[in-house]
């Protein structure tokens, strides 16, 4: 007998081929959404271990804040008195940033200009490609020279193994490459490393991007421990040294590594959870769909209930079969979203639409709300089918 209405479940599954797949699109729509969802945030938290993934645990950035004054604003020199003036601090160095236009032959580019200080590589642990990096020598002799990030080295140049010893242009400045930094996939503020160019700050700062780039101090705790005590030196020197009083706020403002890392992984979790809401909506709604083409189909099939009844049918055969096709609309519904979001992964993987990383979670649970979405919303019109007089329905037309 149980073999008898799975076929006959089938059967009417097949008989209505067009309303049926109608009624699993939303399923479809809803777990495909869901794996997409679940690959977005994988690939979210990702980027954001690949971002941080040279930032020391006891890392605090010091950042200017835009809209202040010129004579509160922060400075390249805070970093020395910084480190001069704070005992949990063991190292600091100030970087001066500004997007621009650069470059090289007939090719043209906008990328962030850096100046930095001599430390700066070793602080964020950038790892040198080819040539040479920034030295103390360049800074003090304020060198036009350069170190590319690699998005800057493939946009600009179509030869990318002769390039040090090229000139660039900034802001009209010629500037003699020396060096190259691997790939990082990390930023800096809003900037790509990889998509940066950097530069002795001095030299920067007086020929290229003048006195109103935005200022960035990165910062080394002695030890993770003293993260909350240095961060309160590094405010109580900084308040001191731009004669700010007691009623002025910070012009300046501080996060710590665990702060940057815990707000960037906060956004990829609310983005995940927004969008698996909207899945999950998707997923309802299309359980009232199924729920509407189950009543519609009992309607239909009423006299059927009636004669099934008649010849000794029982009401639990009765509910097992029309539950039984609404599960299966789901649970077929949910492998073809399976289906179409393991397709829908590898595109916007390929194309770099954004960051993505496949995850069995998403099908895991998209698959298995399709099949809870098939027995919640199936259940109802499968009892009201089972619940019909058989005399009633023998009579319906």
């Amino acid at each position: 007998m149980k073999l008898e209405i799975i076929r006959m479940s089938f059967e009417s599954l097949l008989a209505n081929k067009t309303r049926s797949f109608l009624s699993m699109l939303g399923i479809i729509i809803g777990v495909s959404t869901v794996i997409a969802v679940f690959a977005i945030g994988q690939g979210a938290q990702q980027a954001v271990d690949e971002q941080f993934q040279g930032l020391s645990a006891n890392s605090i950035l010091v950042m200017q804040m835009r809209g202040k004054t010129e004579s509160s604003n922060l400075k390249t020199t805070d970093s020395e008195i910084i480190v001069e003036n704070c005992s949990h601090i063991s190292e600091a160095t100030a970087v001066i940033q500004e997007s621009m236009a650069v470059s090289f032959e007939s090719e043209e580019g906008s990328f962030s200009i850096s100046g930095i200080e001599s430390n700066y590589f070793k602080m964020s642990s950038i790892e040198i490609d080819k040539g040479m990096l920034i030295s103390a020598e360049d800074i003090v002799g304020n060198e036009k020279v350069a170190v590319l990030g690699s998005g800057v080295v493939e946009e600009l140049f179509e030869n990318t193994d002769e390039i040090i010893g090229k000139n660039i242009k900034i802001n009209g400045k010629t500037i003699e490459i020396i060096g190259t930094i691997k790939e990082t996939g990390r930023s800096m503020g809003k900037n790509s490393l990889d998509d940066t160019i950097f530069l002795p700050n001095t030299m920067a700062e007086k020929s290229i991007l003048g006195s109103k780039a935005f200022i960035m101090i990165f910062t080394i705790a002695d030890d993770v421990e003293n993260i909350e005590i240095a961060s309160e030196e590094i405010v109580s020197v900084l308040r001191n040294e731009h004669n700010l009083k007691d009623s002025q706020a910070d012009d300046f403002r501080i996060m710590d590594a665990g702060a940057m890392v815990g707000a960037a992984q906060d956004s990829a979790e609310l983005m995940t959870f927004l969008l698996t809401s909207v899945a999950a909506i998707v997923l309802l709604v299309s359980g009232i769909g199924i729920m509407n083409v189950m009543f519609v189909t009992v309607a239909e099939r009423t006299k059927e209930i009636g004669i099934a009844k008649a010849i000794g049918g029982k009401q639990g055969d009765i509910l097992g079969q029309f539950l039984l096709e609404s599960v299966m609309l789901s649970m077929v519904g949910g492998l073809l979203g399976i289906g179409l979001g393991l397709l829908i992964v590898p595109i916007f993987s390929r194309f770099e639409i954004m960051a993505i990383a496949f995850s069995w979670t998403g099908p895991i649970i998209g698959f298995g709300f399709s099949v809870l979405v098939g027995v919640f919303f199936g259940f109802y019109p499968a009892l009201k089918a089972s619940r019909l007089d058989p005399v009633d329905a023998l009579r319906s037309e």
